[in-house]
């Protein structure tokens, strides 16, 4: 049986090892590490969230009855609901931390369980390393004693809802009216969070698949540019200004525009922080698979760019250190000053909704690629065993090439496996995925012709070392 190993984002597994009882030996990792942290004992609650799949309520509710027998006061939400919305729940009831049963985008074979600490940021390595450490059956039976925890149900959404729309207003008057937006929530737990937060903004909403649907429709909830083209459909040739998907647990978010469709989240990122920039002011994090547009961006507001691992938790970390106005993924993960360090699809939506209201996101694009110049970013995938991954990085060290179709190597970057800058400009990473067995070959360049040049000779320089 497969190992409890916390990931990029937690433990996931297919459901023939993800099952009651090993989710109940986690449940009992979480309450002795939050015993061994918790000067004050278990006063504080600790909130249980979980996903639209068919078996995601069953195991939040075998998580409570472990965590309430062990003296802790437990909250679930009142539905299914989208991780941000639990993050959020943290810091608003001051709770010692949540667990999320989610596995986010993958196909609904698939369930995961993640631990939130108590300030709404991922959990870092040394969080879910004692936890593994601590991964025990779980010994007691509290059943009718006086040292039981109380385990209610409660509402995340509204909390949420009223800080996201705080947040963004800023102070001032959020109606966005004269706004139609197309939602496709991939049947997710953001069907009746996003698209009611959008609607009490004012805007018109279209919803597609805002329906539960624990299969997912027989896809994965990815809001991917070839799973979304009902969504692209209905804004390139209907009228919606814009098109919003959220993830399975609405964590993370992808745009659709009328002249664009699919707008890359490397250029939504870059967009969004240009119109940050327009009312604040501050640096922005950005992984090292993300775009260098971003950079271009600061330097022209005088601001500065820190870049992380791949990974949210490394973003959340830099965004408390150094106060960013906005951090995030080329994946489509952000968040912004103001609210909890975390991934959240939900705020972003209503941000990217209010911002398309002031300039469409396909004329600020236009704008900052004739100011900063075009970019084009892509991705493969190679094969590769988790067990193999530290020795192909180990091998690369030693092929590390003099230059990449036809541009000269300027510098490597280790942060994240190796980072290849090139004499242009443009850029190639290989690094593991943290979430499947997969090396990563990330390019960047001017045009596609490059982009694809660049993957070419990644793809070259990594499959003979599998």
């Amino acid at each position: 049986m497969d190992r409890i190993s916390f990931g990029t984002d937690g433990w996931r597994a297919t459901l023939d090892t993800f099952t009651d009882r090993r989710v109940r030996i986690v449940g009992q990792a979480v309450a002795d590490t939050l015993a061994e942290s918790e000067p004050d004992g278990s006063e504080r609650p600790v909130i249980v969230g979980y996903d639209a799949r068919p078996t995601s309520e069953g195991f939040a509710e075998s998580l409570a009855a472990v965590l309430a027998g062990n003296g802790f006061d437990v909250l679930l939400p009142e539905r299914d609901c989208p991780t941000p919305l639990v993050a959020y729940g943290i810091v608003e009831r001051d709770a010692a931390g949540a667990m999320m049963v989610t596995a986010s985008h993958n196909p609904p074979e698939y369930n995961g369980v993640k631990f939130i600490p108590d300030d709404g940021a991922p959990a870092l390595p040394e969080v879910t390393e004692r936890i593994e450490a601590n991964l025990r059956e779980p010994t007691l039976d509290a059943a009718g004693t006086a040292d039981e925890g109380e385990v209610r149900r409660v509402d995340l959404r509204t909390p949420h809802a009223e800080h996201a729309h705080d947040l963004v207003a800023d102070g001032g008057a959020l109606d966005l009216s004269g706004l139609t937006v197309a939602y496709d929530a991939m049947h997710g737990s953001g069907r009746g969070v996003t698209d009611a937060l959008l609607e009490s903004a004012g805007a018109q909403v279209e919803r597609l698949r805002c329906e539960r649907d624990p299969e997912f429709g027989g896809g994965s909830p990815e809001p991917s540019a070839e799973n979304l083209t009902a969504l692209a459909e209905r804004v390139v040739e209907g009228d919606a200004d814009l098109g919003i998907a959220n993830d399975g647990d609405a964590d993370r978010l992808a745009i659709v525009t009328p002249e664009r469709g699919h707008l890359d989240e490397n250029l939504f990122f870059a967009a969004t922080y240009d119109r940050l920039l327009e009312g604040d002011s501050g640096p922005a994090i950005r992984t090292v698979s993300t775009t260098f547009l971003i950079d271009r961006i600061a330097e022209a507001h005088g601001e500065e760019v820190f870049e992380t691992a791949v990974g949210f938790k490394w973003v959340a970390q830099a965004m408390g250190e150094h106060d960013a106005l906005i951090g995030g993924e080329e994946s489509g993960g952000f968040s912004v000053r103001g609210h909890v360090r975390e991934k959240d699809g939900v705020l972003m939506a209503l941000l990217a909704a209010a911002a398309e209201s002031e300039e469409s996101y396909d004329d600020r694009v236009d704008r900052l690629e004739a100011e900063h110049g075009r970019i084009v970013a892509d991705k493969v995938s190679v094969d590769c065993p988790d067990s193999e991954k530290a020795r192909v990085i180990d091998d690369l060290a030693d092929h590390i090439p003099d230059e990449v179709a036809g541009e000269a190597v300027a510098d490597v970057v280790t942060v994240d496996g190796f980072k290849l800058l090139l004499a242009d400009g443009s850029w190639l990473l290989v690094r593991p995925s943290g979430t499947e067995p997969k090396m990563r070959v990330y390019a960047e360049s001017g045009s596609e012709k490059n982009t694809k040049a660049i993957l070419a000779d990644g793809h070259e320089l990594v499959e003979p070392l599998v």
